[in-house]
């Protein structure tokens, strides 16, 4: 950002400020009489200066997720709800299909005690767990970290590893492929089976459907929201018997059926 530009920022900023002393003034006017509205200033995709994130138009961010300064977002990824991605003093890269769930936290290394200057890297179909904590590491495609695991400077997740939950994997290990490391310290527990492998791939898919819905769901007004809240209480479902004795048919509406990837049940057989 040039002169002109952190000017025109600086502008804009008085100018808010400016108004919201102007409401706190005529709120204590008002005197026992006034109401004030609360705003939030959260923003899901934050500048740091010329630093913007780039988050591809197919990718769900939540709306409580923040996603601050140099980051990139894949096709298909998604951040989940309060997760927080920090690009300030350097890079984080997500490739396409790779899930960071619910309050997890992703951060880079400006400096530490070996001197690197450390991005964030996680690769493709990548799923990171429930309340994990990446800083200045590499995740390659297909690995897996569990929840609450947490991968300090310079750590390296190979292809197909596993991170196991609860882990603390330290600084500059590396983590070979088909491999499970947990623990703490994080130390090689056992190979991974093949089924556990296509786990790791299926669990990244059924996230992508996932993120699908609820992307879906947040981009719904207020009118379709009542509609359906309407038509839920029009067609809730009812005892077998008692529909019978009504003459009673009953069938789900489209705006109410799910697709089948999200409800493995609905999934049709094969013969």
């Amino acid at each position: 950002m040039g002169t002109l530009g952190k000017a025109i920022h600086t502008v804009g900023f008085w100018i808010r400020e400016t108004g919201q002393a102007l409401d706190r003034l005529g709120c204590r006017l008002q005197g026992n009489y006034y109401f004030q509205e609360q705003l939030s200033r959260h923003r899901t995709l934050m500048n740091v200066f010329d630093k913007a994130p780039i988050v591809d138009r197919d990718a769900f961010v939540a709306p409580s997720a923040s996603v601050i300064g140099d980051v990139q977002v894949g096709r298909s990824s998604s951040i989940w709800y309060g997760c927080v991605l920090r690009g300030d003093v350097n890079s984080i890269s997500i490739g396409s299909g790779t899930n960071i769930q619910d309050n997890s936290l992703v951060h880079v290394a400006k400096s530490n005690l070996s001197g690197k200057v450390l991005p964030t890297i996680i690769g493709s179909n990548v799923t990171v767990g429930h309340s994990a904590v990446l800083h200045g590491c590499t995740v390659e495609d297909e690995a897996f970290v569990g929840m609450g695991a947490t991968l300090l400077d310079g750590v390296y997740v190979e292809k197909h590893a596993m991170v196991a939950a609860g882990a603390l994997v330290r600084q500059n290990t590396r983590i070979p492929c088909g491999e499970v490391w947990g623990g703490n310290p994080a130390k090689f527990l056992r190979k991974l089976t093949e089924e556990e492998m296509t786990f790791i791939s299926q669990s990244a898919l059924n996230y992508t459907n996932l993120a699908q819905v609820h992307a879906a769901e947040n981009a719904k007004s207020f009118d379709e929201i009542e509609l359906e809240t309407m038509l839920r209480k029009k067609f809730a479902r009812r005892d077998e018997e008692y529909d019978s004795m009504l003459g009673v048919v009953r069938e789900t509406p489209p705006e109410l059926i799910l697709p089948d990837n999200i409800i493995p049940d609905k999934a049709p057989k094969a013969a």
